[in-house]
């Protein structure tokens, strides 16, 4: 690929070129990942090291109660896995009901599905790590217990969400020591999860699941009203997948097959391969149309028929990323004209990102996630355990796929991305941002692949995001005359706001060829306080 290395969007940041690179949302992390390469590890060392810090230095958005994914190129194949959460064996539509009427709760302990982060880490060191699992958690531990200036975003997104959030069981003990969210740059000191941290380094995660950590855990949801048993966590194990592919611009684009939502961004990609959407400059209306038009209509599909795998049983994630199938949609989309996405039946058949290379040619893409910013809002006390609220993913409609049930993985929106080119690797990437994700692969490997526009650029250009029907918000860097075209052809502007969200924040290391020696190019977001790092 000879990219454009012009970056024609407002940004303080330039790419990085490197043999060795960890991109993250927080510096500190992309440090903590860097200490294990330059301890003789290697990709995958890098990755839990900074996922295992993010917890710590941006707890607005994962902790340790989390769920996680992850997709790796080991040096001569692809791995996918899946460490997201079931839930607890208690859980039914009734049971639901009969405490929240006819909503899934948002938050508290009846949204917390087993989290499956700390799983996720010792089953990628196990199979893929050099270093001692212990050592991946120093740089956690250190900076739990000796604190941390916070970071400017992080702070603010802190802010915003203690009105909601500061009445719930352990959440302002964790997170409002001086009665308040921290100010950027202030210390924060988070020794309970340091000593969790520590436990977890000791037993390769055997506390967390089956010792005094799960113990404390159950206890605490035993007391406020939840159902989490300790066999929900001795029982957990999170799965190794295949990931699903669609070839798009002589690429072909990896992601976790569901229970995430990765599949909207192949079908969407799917489409547009059928468009010639290269005929097009950039940023006109026209490129910019065609791919709102493309991810609603993905949506529609994503939202009717995915689940967890397992429970797929009418429609698979095989059909819908059909190519006869992709066809017939993209032939709904009016080049002139918004439409109003319905679903199709084909034929049977709060986030943090971050991303690692090395110079062996190992290469890792994950993703980890508490859901709604801190997630439940539930912290268990003595613990530092903030935990997810995945649980609020599932249906109540009994004729659904995704229906709550017991020891079902829910509808999960974190979706690491990879990409190959010839059975050979090419890119990690990936934007976190709730549904905002697989819009965010969406555009920005259109300005890859497409118009190659180098990774930095791709990461700055302003953003759309979709909503219902032909609502479509427009970031503010867009330029005016853009969105007022788009307005034109139908789109209704329907301001979003969006106090954790926003457009989604990426982390992007593409390899810049076959000769390792070469390196790759790295970008981070500047939507995030985070940084590209390497040597």
């Amino acid at each position: 690929m000879n990219f454009d290395w012009n970056n024609p969007y407002p940004t303080i940041r330039s790419p990085l070129m490197a043999r060795n690179v960890v991109a993250t949302s927080q510096a500190l992390a992309s440090q903590a990942g860097l200490r294990m390469l330059l301890k003789g590890g290697n990709a995958v060392d890098a990755a839990i090291a900074a996922a295992a810090a993010l917890t710590i230095v941006e707890p607005v958005s994962n902790g340790l109660g989390s769920d996680n994914f992850a997709i790796l190129w080991d040096g001569q194949r692809l791995h996918g896995l899946n460490a997201s959460g079931v839930a607890p064996a208690a859980w039914n539509p009734d049971y639901i009901r009969s405490k929240h009427g006819d909503k899934m709760p948002v938050r508290g302990w009846d949204t917390v599905t087993t989290p499956g982060a700390v799983a996720g880490w010792v089953a990628l060191s196990d199979r893929f790590g050099k270093l001692p699992f212990a050592d991946l958690l120093e740089p956690a531990i250190e900076l739990a217990e000796r604190g941390h200036g916070v970071g400017r975003i992080v702070a603010d997104k802190w802010g915003r969400q203690l009105p909601a959030l500061q009445g719930l069981p352990g959440f302002a003990e964790a997170f409002m020591p001086r009665g308040r969210a921290p100010e950027p740059g202030e210390r924060f000191v988070f020794a309970a999860a340091g000593a969790t941290l520590r436990q977890i380094a000791l037993s390769k995660g055997e506390a967390f699941y089956r010792g005094e950590i799960a113990e404390r855990l159950v206890a605490h949801a035993s007391v406020h009203g939840g159902s989490m048993a300790m066999s929900d966590l001795a029982n957990y194990r999170p799965e190794w997948v295949t990931a699903i592919q669609k070839d798009f611009a002589g690429y072909t684009v990896h992601e976790i097959p569901p229970n995430g939502q990765g599949i909207a961004a192949l079908m969407a990609l799917g489409m547009l391969d059928k468009l010639d959407l290269g005929r097009f400059p950039v940023d006109s209306v026209e490129s910019q149309h065609l791919q709102i038009e493309a991810m609603k209509l993905a949506f529609a599909d994503t939202y009717r028929w995915v689940a967890d795998t397992r429970h797929m049983t009418e429609v698979t994630a095989a059909d819908l990323l059909s190519d006869a199938y992709l066809a017939e949609r993209a032939k709904r989309i009016d080049p002139k004209r918004a439409g109003d996405p319905r679903h199709g039946t084909p034929p049977a058949g709060g986030t943090i990102y971050l991303s690692a290379a090395d110079e062996r040619g190992m290469m890792i893409s994950l993703i980890q996630s508490n859901y709604m910013g801190f997630g439940s809002g539930v912290v268990v006390p003595g613990t530092g355990v903030s935990l997810q609220n995945r649980g609020h993913g599932f249906s109540l409609d009994p004729k659904h796929p995704n229906v709550v049930a017991g020891g079902k993985r829910p509808f999960h929106t974190i979706i690491p991305g990879f990409l190959s080119k010839d059975g050979q690797p090419q890119m990690s990437f990936g934007v976190m941002g709730g549904n905002m994700q697989p819009q965010g692969h969406l555009q920005t490997l259109v300005r890859i692949l497409t118009h190659r526009q180098q990774p930095q650029a791709a990461c700055d250009a302003p953003r759309w995001k979709v909503g219902s029907g032909l609502a479509v918000d427009f970031e503010s860097t867009m330029a005016p005359a853009l969105v007022a075209e788009l307005k034109a052809l139908g789109h209704r502007f329907e301001a979003t706001p969006d106090t954790y969200m926003d457009y989604g924040s990426g982390q992007f290391i593409w390899k810049l060829s076959d000769d390792l020696e070469d390196g790759y190019v790295a970008a981070s977001d500047s939507r995030r306080d985070g940084q590209a790092s390497g040597f």
